[in-house]
């Protein structure tokens, strides 16, 4: 199922346009909109595209991005009420007069209110490191501090996404949080990030815990953002609720397979076996070979969000994109969907002649456009997985590309040596260059026009 599902979109009762796809078959779960939230760019991510699929294996799974998230249209109003009129579209458009929803951390209380307001619809509901009184949540010590953080949020705003990565996902897994903090990026802009913070201080669901019918799985964590206390609260006031401890916290997917498997039980009809197991993504062999590597990047792309405003950057980019892989594709290059840039492209090329002519190819439609770019190839080993890259090789592409100036193709000595006498272009000797985690200087070249 590594196939990127066909998102499609509803509207909301108030109008928004709301992003949404499903995958999978058996009993529906709805995935409630978390933050971060972009359908397109968690798929591309290999693990989190792996939770989604285990998911999938017993259930159909109906995913959306909330309003002012990822994918979906731009409201003013997103408080937690406006983000149940989200569900309610996304449910009546699929069709499903009954299913389960598993609501995580920041989303859980618009879980907590349409299973509320919806008992007759809601069968199963699943919390992780869930809170009801917003006010409480915020005066505790942990969001107390970062709280007096938001001051770093207009001006560092990079800075601020990454420490905030670091920390939802327990500060001891890097390839987790850079994909965290990526997806956050991608998800809303710094103003939109605030308003969702405002509007989840304002919220309540204490008052919904109660009418809540429907057999209910809560998960807390004491190494969480959110407080254990104010999970176990919420599992107190639910009458059909269970409660479980994690030692991890949950950030967002994926989920630790402990906790994967206990929701997966919960979720089975009374006496229903676990099914058989499914090969892994791991256990398909491993392909290496050589290949060159071009890297892509927006420049700018957060002043450049800020002065365009959310709506028009996003639609500029993702524009771009899409020009971008028809380039890279028509010369004979790959995309690689399962490396996740957030504002760039990385693809594969089986010669350098073709590679550069992708990168020139790439770079006119960027001048076309009103985004620009860095561009950076490199040649060597890399070990290919499922739609993934990686290797040594890979990793000089992208510093090559963070040292290009915009609008210029900066390629490795090696790239140079492969395509003298075949691209057709003439290169400028820019030196050796030192690049972080390279042990040994890069010298690099940039490419100029035809000979």
């Amino acid at each position: 199922m590594s196939t990127e599902p066909d998102i499609r979109y509803c509207t909301t009762e108030d109008g928004v346009s709301i992003a949404y796809y499903t995958i999978g078959k058996g009993p529906p779960l709805i995935l409630t909109s978390a933050m971060p939230s972009h359908l397109s760019m968690e798929w591309q991510q290999h693990r989190h595209r792996h939770c989604l699929e285990q998911f999938a294996a017993e259930h159909q799974i109906v995913r959306y991005d909330g309003r002012s998230m990822g994918l979906s249209g731009y409201s003013d109003d997103v408080s937690a009420g406006a983000r149940v009129l989200d569900i309610e579209a996304v449910v009546d458009q699929v069709g499903l007069p009954q299913f389960a929803i598993l609501g995580l951390g920041l989303s859980s209380v618009t879980a907590l209110k349409y299973a509320a307001l919806n008992p007759e619809r809601v069968t199963r509901l699943v919390l992780l490191s869930p809170y009801a009184d917003g006010e409480k949540l915020y005066a505790s010590p942990a969001f107390t501090a970062w709280n007096e953080r938001e001051l770093l949020i207009g001006e560092q705003w990079d800075f601020f996404i990454n420490a905030n990565a670091a920390r939802t996902t327990g500060y001891n897994d890097p390839e987790l949080a850079q994909c965290f903090a990526v997806l956050l990026k991608a998800t809303f802009p710094p103003d939109m990030f605030l308003a969702y913070r405002r509007e989840n201080r304002l919220s309540n669901a204490t008052a919904s815990l109660a009418a809540v019918q429907a057999p209910t799985l809560v998960f807390g964590s004491d190494n969480d953002y959110v407080p254990l206390a104010l999970s176990r609260e919420v599992a107190a006031h639910i009458p059909h609720a269970r409660f479980k401890l994690s030692t991890v916290p949950f950030g967002n997917v994926p989920l630790p397979e402990p906790i994967m498997d206990d929701i997966l039980d919960f979720l089975r009809p009374e006496g229903a076996a676990r099914p058989g197991p499914t090969p892994e993504a791991s256990s398909v062999p491993q392909a290496a070979g050589t290949a060159v590597i071009l890297f892509t990047d927006i420049v700018s792309s957060t002043e450049l969000t800020e002065r365009m405003g959310d709506a028009r950057f996003r639609t500029a980019s993702r524009a771009l994109d899409a020009d971008l892989r028809g380039a890279i594709r028509a010369t004979g290059g790959t995309a690689i969907d399962g490396k996740l840039l957030g504002d760039g492209v990385l693809a594969t090329f089986p010669s350098a002649a073709q590679a550069i002519e992708g990168a020139r190819r790439c770079l006119a439609l960027s001048v076309a456009s009103e985004l620009g770019l860095h561009i950076g190839l490199h040649a060597g080993d890399v070990i290919r997985e499922e739609e993934n890259v990686f290797g040594g090789a890979v990793n000089i592409a992208a510093r090559i590309c963070g040292l290009s100036a915009p609008g210029e193709i900066l390629v490795s000595d090696v790239v140079r040596g492969m395509a003298r006498s075949s691209a057709g272009v003439e290169f400028e000797d820019r030196g050796e260059q030192a690049m972080k985690g390279v042990g040994d200087p890069v010298r690099v070249y940039a490419v100029r026009g035809s000979k």
